[in-house]
Parts: C-alpha cells; sequence; structure tokens
C-alpha cells in the first residue's frame, strides 16, 4: 500500500511540475524563436534558436545597421540624392516600385527599407554605400563575423530567397540588438504607421503611400520596432522589440505559419519577459581613490569604471542580497596607458556571481628612466 502511495505521490508530483512548466513557459508554434533583454544580451526564452533559416526581409535589420554606419562614419548624409539603378528597380517582392533613374534621399530610403520592407530601396542604398550590391553583402557578411553571428551568410541585400542565405534566430537578435543600441533612433522610423513619397519621374510627379509591415504595432502598445519577412520559402518571421518601465526586449520569430501566428508568438514572447524581468541598475558604485603604482614618472593615477552596470533578473530580486568587490592588480607598475585596466568590480548576488565592470586608467604614465630619478632626486634634495 505504501509503494502505491509513493508512486502515486510521484505522478502527481510530475503532474504538477509538468503543469507549472507549460503555464509559465509560452507556448510558441513557430519553428524556431528567441527572447533577449536588449540592454545586457541575456538570453529568457530559446526554441531552436541555432536552426539556420531563410531570413526574408529580416535580412534588412543588417542592411539598416551598415546604413547608419555610414551615417555615423560621415560617409554619407541623410540629405544625400540616392539615384536608383536598373538593377536596383528590377527586384521582385516587396518594393515601392523606384524606377530606373528616379531620384530619392537617403532619408525617404530608409523609410521605404524600414517601413515598407522595400527591396528595390535596399538594393539602391546598397549601390549607393558600396558601389555594387555584391559589394555592399560582403560588408554585411563581415560585419556578422564581428558580431559573433556564427550561423549566418548573406547572399543579397534585401532577403528574396537564395541558395546560401541563412542566418538564425539568435544571430538575428544579435544583429537586432546592435542596430537598437547603437542607433536608437532607428525606433523613430520602425513605429511609423503610415507615411508617403513622392515618385519624380519623366512621367511626373504621384505619390505613393507606405504602410508599415509590422502589424504588432497596432496590437501590442509596448512594441517598438522592428522588421518583418515573409517569403514562401522562408515562411513568416518577425524579430520585435518592446518597452515597458525601463525594460527591452528583442523577441525573435522565425519560419511561422502566417502573419497571425508570427505576431501571436511576437506577443506570448514578449509578456512572458516583462511578467519575469526586472532590471538592476547599480546607481551607487563604489567610489575610486587613486591607486599606487611603481616604476612611474608619478607614484599615483586616476581611474574610472569603464562602463555602468546593470544585471536583468528573471525574478523578483532582493537587492540586500546584492553583494560588490573591488579588486585592483596588485603591484602596478608604468607604463601605463589610459584606458587600461587596472581592476575590476565585481557583482553577486546571494554569493553568486552575477557580473563584472573594469576598472580603467585615466592617466598615461611612462616608465621613469634615470634622468627622470635625477630630476626628482634634485627636487627632493635641493628644491629644484
Amino acid at each position: 500500500m505504501k509503494k502505491l502511495f509513493s508512486f502515486i505521490l510521484v505522478i502527481v508530483l510530475l503532474f504538477q511540475s509538468s503543469s507549472y512548466t507549460y503555464a509559465n513557459s509560452p507556448d510558441i508554434s513557430a519553428d524556431s524563436a528567441i527572447l533577449i533583454e536588449a540592454s545586457t544580451g541575456q538570453v529568457i526564452y530559446e526554441k531552436n534558436p541555432d536552426s539556420p533559416l531563410r531570413p526574408a526581409s529580416i535580412t534588412k535589420i543588417m542592411t539598416l545597421l551598415l546604413i547608419f554606419d555610414a551615417l555615423e562614419s560621415g560617409q554619407i548624409k541623410m540629405t544625400d540624392s540616392v539615384t536608383v539603378s536598373e538593377h536596383a528597380a528590377s527586384m521582385g517582392g516587396s518594393q515601392v516600385f523606384l524606377e530606373p533613374g528616379e531620384v530619392q534621399t537617403v532619408e525617404t530610403m530608409i523609410k521605404c527599407i524600414a517601413i515598407a520592407s522595400a527591396n528595390d530601396a535596399s538594393v539602391a542604398m546598397a549601390e549607393y554605400i558600396s558601389g555594387s550590391e555584391d559589394a555592399f553583402v560582403a560588408k554585411m557578411n563581415e560585419r556578422a563575423k564581428g558580431l559573433s553571428m556564427q550561423n549566418t551568410h548573406f547572399v543579397n541585400c534585401c532577403g528574396l530567397d537564395a541558395d546560401g542565405h541563412l542566418t538564425t534566430a539568435r544571430d538575428v537578435s544579435i544583429m537586432s540588438r546592435e542596430l537598437i543600441v547603437k542607433y536608437p533612433q532607428i525606433h523613430e522610423i520602425s513605429t511609423i504607421w503610415m507615411d508617403t513619397i513622392t515618385h519624380i519621374t519623366r512621367r511626373g510627379e504621384k505619390e505613393f503611400t507606405l504602410t508599415n509591415t509590422n502589424k504588432l504595432l497596432k496590437q501590442y502598445e509596448w512594441a517598438t520596432g522592428l522588421k518583418t519577412g515573409s517569403t514562401s520559402l522562408a515562411g513568416f518571421c518577425l524579430s520585435a522589440t518592446a518597452k515597458r518601465n525601463d525594460i527591452e526586449l528583442i523577441s525573435v520569430v522565425m519560419a511561422a505559419k502566417s502573419g497571425k501566428e508570427r505576431v501571436s508568438d511576437s506577443i506570448k514572447l514578449l509578456n512572458h519577459g516583462f511578467s519575469l524581468c526586472s532590471l538592476y541598475v547599480d546607481t551607487d558604485m563604489p567610489g575610486l581613490n587613486d591607486i599606487k603604482i611603481k616604476g612611474g614618472i608619478q607614484k599615483y593615477i586616476s581611474c574610472n569604471y569603464k562602463n555602468d552596470f546593470s544585471h536583468m533578473f528573471t525574478f523578483d530580486y532582493d537587492e540586500g542580497l546584492i553583494r560588490k568587490e573591488t579588486e585592483f592588480i596588485e603591484n602596478l607598475k608604468a607604463p601605463i596607458k589610459e584606458g587600461e585596466v587596472v581592476g575590476q568590480l565585481t557583482y553577486f548576488y546571494n554569493n553568486e556571481h552575477i557580473g563584472s565592470v573594469d576598472i580603467i586608467s585615466n592617466d598615461n604614465i611612462k616608465k621613469a628612466d634615470f634622468g627622470d630619478y635625477l630630476s626628482l632626486l634634485s627636487k627632493n634634495v635641493f628644491g629644484l
């Protein structure tokens, strides 16, 4: 009887555990998905995140990233005029029907890409920045490699189905994070629901309406972007960004069966993340004194933190259980360069390591030579 009771108890506990997991994890229909917190990149949920899949137009996240890189470097300006080539105008799929020889500004092209997912505008910008689409795609792959997007290979800049044009949900989350963290102004464009552009061609002027392809914007109050994609082979994809109570999330859904499903899955993921996440930001980092060094023309250097510290908890945390430890490199010796790491501030939660921040030198200190020592001796002994 006792054995029977124990067996029944085990079954009940397993059922409760299974029910708990089901109730607290999103039921995602798409083949692949991931959810991350934007400021830290911490993964909250994943489902087949490293399966190589066709990305369709979420490819354009990398295209937009390179466009904003070019703007930041001064290579191009928002007011620059871009002339549409025969090749750009010949793009099928999603487009704004640019014509060969038509001229639009960089700003307008960005709107066409981010709002209407325009293949023709994507190729026109690729050619404007790099001279050809192939050269631009090479830069896309180089940028992906620099971001450690290990399972990504781009063949074109717009996402039309092509052999070897593949990425993963994880890699899409990486490039999405890079875009929104480095260029948060993208949200001002990606949240525009409708806009108009003016085609000026040999046949005269004609207005064209841009309608945002991201239906999540109308169905989720915290949505801030980012990019949709769909083809017959890729299915329906969406890299969605949302911000609520200073927590910013990125969800990626790939190979969903329908546009409705990709939105539904994205909402489930984002709700799951917001229900779990609490972002701790240290607003009281310990003060730093000057550090003693050996063998330099100065005895002390000033230092600072390389960056602020934040950590995303996926549960209700007790700030009183956060502990900080400051440790400097022992026997620091010159030369020391500005920005060189000289120590570390380490964070623990309930004695478990949760992260750290480098402490860096504010000064350039060269190694003292014989002349420096002689000068110091003269100053100390003779007051010279």
